[in-house]
């Protein structure tokens, strides 16, 4: 086509879109490098964004006519090669349906990513259809006389997304009521430790400020979004600055980590002395009488156990958390298995009456020590199991409290470590069982009693143990570990030791086999002599 039409005046708001299409088709009829020997040509119509408008624009099109004709073409000599779509969805794909009948292409949106420099040497820029937005920055003053001056102080430029602003501040003429250079927000600067926040319903320079929230903080003025602290690390009061974060764990230096630390060391010591007691006089009744080398292992373990707690208190560290619960378990296992071997020894002692029995055949002096080796065995086992498949490692946490680092031992497996607490817990049941049934034997040194009383201390501390460790968190939880294993060792040491040590030190006119053999008598019982050791 090589006329013009411009059959209606498109909207204002269309206007700079029309004005670069126009001039795009000028600048391609004048190039001979882009289309040669081809003119082009247009029509343009406004749809008023209304469907219906966009299906009688494209009738007139294609007859020709006002009052269009469907399949008539009043001109013969023009070709339509497409058309242009509207920018809104509605009324291209109504346009759409009607110019496919005809297999005419329909062009939405056109100029993508296009560039060019007019003559006058100015580039022109279309991205999506959109050329960039240039708008100058005018200074409005008002003069004594009512007149209106506007002032050029500078312009705006939308380079595909990067906004540019370039004022000129000198020359801008503010009226008097300013004294200083008017903000154009409606809220004032958010300070370093709050972030921007913004209310959909307002205004895009409208925000309020609010604190960072724990754990992250703002650096610098108007920060949209608070940044998060690294792990090791927490937010300040002010919230603008990470700072590193309370290392806590059960330590020598507090009341708490000092006082588990010298009763550990009391109770050690007391056994000590109550060990040398034991072997000063070796030789009496008493001490001979309960199985002397069973007495002897059942103190030195719990020599062991008060100086177990020295392992958890203290920085946690690889050698400490692989050591702990490994030797936690095992010495109180050889308590409990030699009292377990004291027990069955003084059991089948006193029913073994006849000595062509077969049960004489267990009594000798080596059926106490297998089954403290096989009882012992038993918990070693599982702990080479523990260490060699999920072995305890130093180990922090960051949520269990605000603002602190707690470092503990992670158990590796916690199966495992149930399953040590297990293990004790079987055989503190059976000794307490095997020590029920020889609580009435009629013996002066008898200790089944004693152990009896012992196991039940014993259970009711750990059982106060479970829930009490499970409820706490960071020190807390090694505290009362600690103290299940001072309490229980004291209650074996206390139950089983300090009546014997009465009737050594305080008693002994007790301490005679006189004493012993004449309560025995009393009772018709016998007792195999080469069981007393």
């Amino acid at each position: 086509m090589n006329e013009h039409d411009l059959e209606e005046i498109p909207s204002f708001s269309y206007l700079r879109h029309l004005l670069v299409f126009m001039f795009a088709i000028e600048e391609i009829n004048n190039r001979s490098d882009l289309l040669p020997n081809v003119t082009l040509g247009f029509q343009i119509h406004d749809t008023c964004s209304r469907e219906y408008k966009a299906l009688q624009s494209a009738m007139n099109i294609l007859s020709g006519l006002k009052n269009a004709v469907p399949n008539y073409d009043c001109y013969e000599k023009r070709k339509v090669v497409g058309f242009i779509g509207h920018r809104l969805t509605a009324p291209s794909i109504s346009l759409a349906t009607l110019t496919g009948v005809y297999h005419y292409p329909q062009i939405n949106r056109y100029l993508r990513k296009v560039r060019f420099t007019t003559t006058g040497g100015e580039e022109i820029r279309f991205d999506k259809g959109d050329t960039p937005a240039k708008f100058d920055l005018l200074n409005v003053i008002f003069l004594p006389n009512k007149t209106l001056v506007k002032t050029k102080v500078g312009h705006f430029h939308d380079n595909g997304g990067d906004h540019r602003y370039e004022i000129d501040s000198n020359a801008i003429q503010w009226t008097p009521h300013f004294v200083q250079t008017p903000r154009s927000v409606c809220a004032e600067s958010c300070l370093p430790g709050y972030q921007t926040l913004r209310n959909r319903r307002e205004q895009h320079c409208c925000h309020h400020c609010a604190l960072c929230p724990e754990g992250e903080i703002s650096n610098t003025t108007d920060m949209e979004k608070c940044l998060k602290c690294p792990e090791h690390q927490w937010s300040n009061v002010r919230r603008d600055a990470c700072i590193e974060r309370i290392a806590e764990f059960l330590s020598y230096g507090e009341i708490l980590g000092a006082s588990l630390l010298s009763i550990s060391l009391l109770f050690c010591c007391l056994t000590a002395v109550i060990l040398g007691t034991f072997i000063i006089y070796r030789k009496t009744v008493v001490v001979r009488a309960n199985n002397q080398n069973l007495s002897f292992i059942l103190l030195l373990s719990l020599i062991l156990a008060f100086l177990c707690p020295l392992l958890f208190i203290g920085y946690p560290t690889e050698m400490s958390c692989l050591l702990r619960q490994v030797a936690f378990g095992n010495i109180f296992t050889l308590a409990l298995s030699s009292l377990l071997a004291k027990t069955v020894t003084v059991v089948l002692a006193f029913r073994a009456t006849k000595p062509d029995q077969k049960l004489m055949r267990w009594l000798t002096k080596h059926s106490s020590r297998s089954l403290l080796a096989i009882c012992s065995f038993g918990e070693a086992v599982i702990c080479a199991l523990w260490l060699g498949l999920s072995p305890p490692f130093p180990d922090h946490d960051t949520q269990a409290e605000v603002g602190k680092m707690i470092l503990q031992c992670n158990e590796g497996s916690v199966a495992a470590f149930y399953i040590v607490i297990g293990y004790m817990g079987g055989l503190a049941a059976l000794c307490s069982f095997v020590a029920s049934l020889a609580r009435k034997l009629p013996d002066t040194f008898n200790e089944a009693q004693y152990i009896t009383f012992s196991m039940a201390v014993f259970c009711s501390v750990w059982v106060a143990f479970i829930p009490a460790y499970l409820s706490s968190k960071g020190k807390y939880m090694v505290a009362f570990e600690v103290f299940a294993i001072l309490a229980s060792s004291a209650g074996l040491l206390g139950c089983i030791f300090i009546p014997k040590c009465y009737i050594i030190l305080i008693r002994p006119d007790l301490n005679v086999r006189a004493n012993l053999i004449s309560s025995r008598s009393r009772k018709h019982f016998s007792i195999n002599p080469k069981l007393k050791r």
